[in-house]
C-alpha cells in the first residue's frame, strides 16, 4: 500500500516541465491497433457521455478503432489500477474522475495504484463545478449568513451527501474546517436522495453538481448559495463563489486523461494534439456543457500540476474529517 507521505512526496515530482519530444521510434506507425479508453465509472455518467463523444470523434481522426470500456467499482480504483498495469503503449487511455486520482488515495486503506508514479498526463478534459445549495426556508441566503447561523446552533444543522467519501461529502467537510463550523454529515445513497431530502427539509444543506442542482434551484426547491469552483463558471456566471467569502474555500471537480507511466512522450504528443483539436470544435463544447461540464482543455504539464495541488489540498481535507473506507 502507498503511504499518504509517499503519494505527496512523488506528487512534487510533477512539478517538473515534462518534454514531449520523443525519439524516433522503431515501431509499427502509431496507431496500427484499437485503443481503449477506460472509464472507470458506471456508464451514463458524465465522464461515460464525454468518453463515448470523444471516442467517436478521435476514431476519425486518429485513424484507427477507439472504444470506450467501463470498469467501474470502489469508487473508480477498480479501472484506474487496470490501466495502470496495461502496456505503455498508447493503445489503453483512463479518463477518470478527479476524485478517483487524487481523493481516494488518501480515503481508501488500500489503493491498487499510485496516482502519480504509474500514470503520464495527457490532459485535462473539462471542469465539473459544484454548487452548495439550502432549503429554502433556512435563513441564511449567502455563505457570510450561512455560517454565522451554524456557529449560532452547533451541531444543529445537517449537510446531506451522496454518501460517505464522495466528493459531496469532501466539500462539507471542507467547508466546516474552512469555516470553523460544527455542521452534521448525512450521507444518502447518491445525490439524488440527498437533494430530495434538502428540498424536503430533513436536511439543511447539499452539495451537488451544478448539473445536478441548477434544475431545483430555477424551480425554487433550492436556494443556491455558491459555487465551489476556484474562479466563476462560464457556466453560471451570475453565482458567486464560496471562495469570495472565504478565501481558499474552493475544489474543482475535473476530468483529465491519463496513461500508464512510461507511455513513449511522441505518442502522448499525438494523443495530446488530435484531443485537444476535437475538445475546441463547437460540437463537443456544446456536449460538454449540455452535462454541465465546463470545457477546460490543458497541455499535460497543466494537469501534472493540477495532481499535484491537488492531492496536497485533499490529503489534509480527508485526513481532517476522519473518513476511511475500505
Amino acid at each position: 500500500m502507498t503511504s499518504r507521505r509517499q503519494i505527496i512526496a512523488g506528487a512534487a515530482s510533477l512539478a517538473a516541465p515534462i518534454l514531449w519530444s520523443g525519439a524516433a521510434r522503431a515501431a509499427d506507425p502509431y496507431p496500427s491497433k484499437v485503443i481503449t479508453i477506460v472509464v472507470p465509472q458506471a456508464p451514463g455518467g458524465a465522464n461515460d457521455v464525454i468518453g463515448r463523444a470523444l471516442a467517436q470523434k478521435l476514431a476519425t481522426t486518429i485513424g484507427a478503432s477507439v472504444i470506450v470500456d467501463n470498469r467501474q467499482g470502489a469508487g473508480g480504483n477498480v479501472g484506474t489500477a487496470y490501466v495502470a498495469r496495461q502496456p505503455k503503449d498508447g493503445y489503453t487511455l483512463l479518463l477518470n474522475a478527479q476524485s478517483a486520482q487524487t481523493i481516494n488515495p488518501f480515503l481508501y486503506r488500500k489503493v491498487p495504484f499510485d496516482p502519480v508514479k504509474d500514470f503520464d498526463p495527457v490532459m485535462v478534459v473539462g471542469v465539473a463545478p459544484y454548487m452548495l445549495a439550502v432549503n429554502t426556508a433556512l435563513p441564511a441566503r449567502n455563505l457570510r449568513e450561512l455560517v454565522a447561523l451554524a456557529k449560532a446552533q452547533p451541531g444543529k444543522l445537517n449537510f446531506a451527501s451522496a454518501g460517505n467519501g464522495t466528493v459531496n461529502h469532501m466539500l462539507g467537510e471542507m467547508l466546516k474546517t474552512a469555516a470553523g463550523i460544527d455542521i452534521v454529515h448525512v450521507p444518502y445513497r447518491g445525490a439524488a436522495a440527498a437533494a430530495t431530502d434538502t428540498i424536503g427539509g430533513q436536511a439543511q444543506m447539499t452539495f451537488g453538481s451544478l448539473a445536478g442542482l441548477m434544475p431545483f434551484v430555477k424551480s425554487g426547491q433550492l436556494r443556491t448559495i455558491g459555487v465551489c469552483t476556484e474562479k466563476r463558471t462560464s457556466l453560471a456566471p451570475e453565482l458567486p463563489t464560496l471562495a469570495e467569502t472565504i478565501p481558499g474555500l474552493y475544489a474543482n471537480a475535473w476530468y483529465g486523461l491519463f496513461v500508464p507511466a512510461g507511455t513513449p512522450r511522441d505518442i502522448i504528443g499525438k494523443l495530446h494534439g488530435e484531443i485537444a483539436k476535437i475538445m475546441e470544435s463547437a460540437e463537443m463544447k456544446e456536449r460538454m456543457v449540455g452535462l454541465g461540464v465546463e470545457p477546460a482543455p490543458s497541455t499535460p504539464d497543466q494537469l501534472a500540476s493540477l495532481v499535484r495541488d491537488d492531492l496536497v489540498r485533499w490529503s489534509k481535507i480527508v485526513k481532517d474529517s476522519g473518513a476511511q473506507l475500505d
